[in-house]
């Protein structure tokens, strides 16, 4: 960038639903007015690319149309920020960002209120996998030195980057002889039987980087059946009351807990779950037909108009104790086994699950695992743990088997109006304590990648466990995790997407396991692994 050089351009993507964006503005308009005083402060001068829009109440960027319109009128050349303060849908700006010539700064707020922090890990993601170079900041209040100097190397050179020491090439680890043992087995299996993963419908809420290009997946054993949410839709359509009405009553012998109310544009309803019951039941039926050992329901956005949010349904799929299915020959589809399923059809966390789900299968561990977002993370207030404490937050289920209590200790709240026009419930409940794989499959260079490393999940207060929700979205599933050998700072520089893969193991030693077999299994099938972190005991990999 010529150092003289003064204005830079600001864009702000959002959601394609508007009653988001119109919740979210003030956040937005907060965010930037620190963000435009951090960079006058280095002297240089701010200026929006696009303006606020009164006729719809906020100023972001809100379709794909408009992204590449607003790119049309841009300098190419020109430095470029993209402050985000809440979800976006990345694909809004990704040609444009792809043809920029200009320095792209990606920069976040840290908070877990909407969450930018998430929508720019997804953006982050998006763009490494589609080779763009950028550089990308988060700070909580834009007047810390990290971020300070972050954008004072950006603003001067056009490049910021960040410090890594928490990354091992696996080819480095020292991996047991049986974690080699039971990952070559899974990965002879992989490439003679190999595996289909079911997809209802690619691409959610413009997330490009959980989207794997079919010739990669077929490397390592694992082809995609491309399936329609009409078909899912339909399917749930011919499920007889009779059937939905015993997969609830199955909730409610195992003591889940329904928040019911009469509103249905507010609140949850019987007749809600209902449907929910029968999309449960449907998805499992295609899943057997097509002999899917994973599937991922997009439903944002086309489901969301006519079915009520499949959440409760996908938290279901992913725990080993759920309603029993029968398929067409009278059989019940993989009792005491979860149908491995991918949240907003990730497919990068679609192959990860599978992974994991098969690699904890063969050392005797548990197979439930699941997806959270990387929402955002706080000190411990309670006084608890002098940890950083990570609140990892799937959108709306997480399997029973990881909460407090199971299936009597999680409950069910209807999904936020402002996102779910139709309602439905979650599967909401708190991580049980315990030792943790953590992981993320990425898509960079052409090549798939895998990171990975360990944590403990801990209790909290429920005082501040409560608060930790306010913070986010008390609707969902919560787990406090504390990352071993990973910051906050070392985890933003690194993590490639909005999601985060994690499984439970007995203890730590069978944790540590778990996860050089999986490195191993993934290094085996050709791709590029990473350990991240330590051990528990703070030993490297």
């Amino acid at each position: 960038m010529p150092r003289s050089v003064k204005t830079v351009l600001l864009v702000a993507n959002g959601d394609l639903r508007q009653s988001a964006n119109q919740v979210c503005w003030p956040a937005q308009v907060a965010m930037e007015r620190k963000l435009t005083q951090a960079v006058a402060a280095q002297g240089g001068r701010l200026q929006r690319a696009h303006p606020y829009k009164p006729a719809v109440k906020h100023g972001f960027i809100a379709s794909q149309q408009e992204g590449l319109a607003v790119f049309a009128r841009l300098d190419p050349a020109a430095p470029l920020i993209v402050a985000e303060a809440v979800w976006q849908y990345s694909h809004h700006l990704l040609a444009g960002l792809i043809s920029h010539r200009g320095p792209i700064l990606t920069v976040a707020n840290w908070s877990g209120q909407w969450p930018g922090l998430v929508g720019m890990l997804n953006l982050n993601g998006s763009l490494t996998k589609a080779g763009v170079k950028y550089s990308t900041l988060w700070s909580d209040t834009f007047d810390d030195d990290y971020f300070l100097q972050g954008l004072a190397r950006w603003l001067k050179t056009g490049v910021t980057t960040h410090r890594t020491p928490h990354v091992r090439p696996f080819g480095r680890a020292r991996v047991p002889a049986k974690a080699k043992a039971v990952a070559r087995r899974i990965a002879t299996d992989l490439r003679v039987r190999k595996s289909i993963m079911g997809i209802f419908d690619e691409g959610c809420m413009g997330m490009y980087n959980a989207i794997i290009p079919d010739d990669l997946l077929y490397r390592v054993g694992v082809c995609k059946e491309r399936l329609s949410q009409s078909a899912l839709y339909y399917a749930a359509t011919q499920v007889p009351d009779r059937e939905a009405k015993a997969v609830f009553n199955w909730y409610l012998k195992k003591g889940f807990k329904f928040h019911f109310g009469r509103d249905e544009a507010t609140e949850l309803t019987k007749h809600q779950v209902l449907w929910q019951c029968k999309t449960y039941i449907a998805a499992c039926r295609i899943a057997d037909a097509f002999g899917c050992e994973s599937i991922g329901i997009q439903y944002q956005q086309g489901l969301k108009d006519l079915l009520p949010a499949s959440d409760l349904v996908e938290g279901t799929l992913n725990s080993t104790d759920r309603p029993p299915v029968k398929n067409a020959a009278g059989q019940v589809i993989r009792p005491g086994q979860p149908i491995v399923h991918f949240n907003e059809v990730d497919e990068c966390a679609g192959l990860d699950g599978v992974f994991t789900n098969r690699v904890h299968a063969a050392l005797g561990q548990p197979v439930a695992n699941t997806l959270h977002d990387l929402r955002w993370g706080d000190w411990d207030h309670s006084g608890t743990t002098s940890d950083y404490v990570w609140v990892f937050l799937i959108s709306g289920s997480a399997p029973a088997d990881h909460h407090i209590g199971g299936w009597a200790g999680s409950d069910s709240l209807r999904q936020p109006p402002m996102y779910f026009r139709l309602g439905g419930g979650t599967l909401r409940g708190i991580a049980k304590p315990g030792e943790i794989v953590w992981s993320r499959v990425f898509v960079q260079g052409g090549r798939l990648k895998l990171d990975l490393g360990r944590a403990k999940v801990i209790t909290l207060p429920r005082t501040e466990t409560e608060r930790r929700w306010k913070e986010t979205t008390p609707q969902w599933p919560i787990m406090h995790a504390v990352t071993y050998g990973v910051d906050r700072d070392l985890m933003m520089a690194r993590h490639q997407a909005n999601h985060i893969q994690v499984a439970y193991a007995k203890s730590a030693a069978a944790a540590d396991l778990a996860a050089y077999t999986k490195a191993s299994l993934a290094a085996q099938l050709g791709l590029e692994v990473s350990f991240c972190g330590t051990k528990a005991d703070g030993s490297a990999f």
